[in-house]
């Protein structure tokens, strides 16, 4: 298994979670990783993305309520947030490709989903107002 998200749940409005991708040792590698979420009868959007160097980059929606890492003596990517507001109910996943500008991929804060080789299973978000 190259991907495997853990710890969502539910929670109240203004509420914090932290999820969790724990990865291959091949797959935590890659260039760039990332956290999207897909709500019923939505797409599928990019929440947050964090390339090899550590540089990170949000959506609006999330920006100052959430914060991508990794941890690399578990080889996890882990995503907080907090302030969580209804809206942000959705099924997490976190996303992998080691593809860098220099081997014909797409700067990590501008790949699409279909630009991404690896996928977790996902992880339900649920926040009550």
């Amino acid at each position: 298994v190259h991907l495997e998200e853990s710890g969502g749940g539910s929670v109240q409005a203004g509420g914090s979670l932290k999820v969790f991708c724990a990865a291959s040792a091949y797959t935590y590698s890659s260039y760039c990783m990332a956290w999207f979420r897909q709500a019923p009868g939505k797409e599928r959007e990019m929440v947050a993305t964090i390339d090899s160097d550590g540089a990170h980059s949000y959506a609006d929606s999330v920006k100052g309520r959430f914060s991508i890492s990794k941890d690399n003596a578990k080889n996890t990517l882990v995503l907080q947030m907090n302030s969580l507001k209804p809206e942000d109910t959705a099924k997490y996943y976190c996303a992998a490709d080691h593809r860098p500008p220099s081997r014909g991929g797409n700067w990590c804060p501008a790949k699409r989903a279909t630009e991404f080789t690896y996928w977790g299973q996902g992880t339900q978000v649920n926040v009550s107002s």
